[in-house]
């Protein structure tokens, strides 16, 4: 999110926004903190766990600034085969943002990824409408926990998250909002749902309205990606090959002259195999679907993943959901729509909207968490404009 209030935009780039400032931000992970601090160097980084941070700290941190707003999300990680202890921890992180707001008493917060605590231990050893135990009911759903949850319970999830958040202290309570946001419809090429609840103090009279979509024609991943060049197993090519083709594209390249992260691992035989073989728009089904007609061997038929894996894009459509395993043929569909191979992280980062020359830390999977973990920046531009006009508006 801080990329939408550190950035705006200016014709085909985007520049600082000197009218936010930033009082310090948190972060646990190094890499990530260390992608941060590259990218946004006059903020200051608190590389430590958030419950490591006591009150006295944070309010050394804000100095005598009274705060405007507080944003922040859960952790990202999956949580389909996590144990007690860590949906316990998930919970923690859920009351320690209370705290800092507690603690900070801002005129308003952001909370984003609520998909990442609707797996909070907390929240499901709670009973339904029929006497159920909702976590247990849910475990017998399905061997994850985040889809049926979001599926049977979200409504009932929302309003108990909403509950929390409206009184943070007898003295202290919040004016609480809800929206879904899917980022295609605000110029990123990714159909990609966030879910975010505002609030806002209750001694504010004015209402927040959220961002109303772009009326713009979706982007399509061709027309987000399409300039970048053609890339083999083993390559890491460093230049570009070509110019812009489109709007986009020079938004997101920017001034930039050199291309980083655009490489591409080695795949045995059996990848290769199915990646040649599966069509844009097809996966791990229409593969086994070539084995079962004898047109493929035997040995290549595909007895693990979802569905869906092993999947094509669509050049005409919007991305689905970019994730931590984009450069994984394996994974959901994240095979470039007309290379065989799956997408590079610079690429990832183009479908998440991220410009070229914004800089990520680490090794191959930090790089792509980082991406894949991320709000879209254009989608967070459109928050971040329409929350300066509210603060401006009080």
């Amino acid at each position: 999110m801080t990329f939408g209030f550190y950035y705006k935009k200016k014709g085909f780039s985007f520049v600082r926004n000197n009218q936010n400032h930033f009082l310090f931000a948190n972060e646990f992970d190094k890499n990530a903190a260390q992608a941060f601090s590259d990218n946004y160097p006059d903020i200051h980084m608190v590389n430590r766990d958030v419950r490591e941070l006591n009150s006295e700290e944070i309010l050394q941190l804000i100095g005598d600034n009274l705060v405007d707003l507080i944003i922040g999300g859960p952790p990202c990680q999956s949580y389909s085969t996590a144990g007690k202890r860590l949906y316990d921890e998930k919970a923690q992180m859920f009351k320690e943002y209370l705290r800092i707001i507690k603690v900070t008493r801002p005129k308003m917060f952001l909370f984003e990824n609520v998909r990442g605590i609707l797996s909070m231990r907390e929240i499901f050893y709670k009973k339904d409408e029929n006497g159920n135990i909702l976590y247990e009911k849910i475990k017998k759903k399905s061997r994850t926990v985040n889809q049926p949850i979001v599926d049977h319970y979200g409504d009932l999830i929302i309003n108990k998250i909403k509950k929390h958040f409206s009184k943070v202290d007898k003295d202290l309570k919040y004016k609480i909002s809800c929206k879904t946001l899917n980022a295609s419809a605000f110029g990123v090429p990714e159909n990609r749902e966030r879910v975010f609840i505002v609030g806002v103090r209750s001694d504010i009279e004015q209402d927040w309205v959220y961002p109303e979509p772009l009326d713009a024609t979706p982007i399509s991943v061709s027309q987000a990606i399409s300039d970048l060049p053609l890339l083999n197993e083993g390559e890491n090519i460093q230049n570009y090959t070509q110019n812009p083709c489109n709007d986009y594209q020079r938004l997101m390249r920017g001034s930039n002259n050199t291309l980083t992260q655009h490489y591409c691992g080695i795949y045995g035989e059996k990848i290769r195999t199915v990646i040649e073989n599966v069509a844009q728009g097809q996966g791990k089904n229409d593969f086994n679907k070539l084995v079962d007609e004898g047109k493929i061997d035997e040995k290549y038929r595909l007895t693990s993943g979802y569905g869906n894996t092993y999947g094509r894009l669509i050049e005409s459509s919007p991305s689905p959901t970019i994730t931590n395993n984009l450069s994984t043929p394996s994974s959901l569909r994240c095979i470039h729509y007309n290379q065989n191979r799956a997408l590079s992280p610079r690429e990832g980062a183009r479908i998440q909207s991220f410009p070229d020359w914004f800089k990520f830390f680490g090794g191959k999977d930090d790089v792509t968490m980082q991406i894949g973990n991320a709000v879209p920046p254009l989608l967070a531009l459109e928050m971040s404009k329409q929350i300066e006009k509210f603060l401006k508006g009080i």
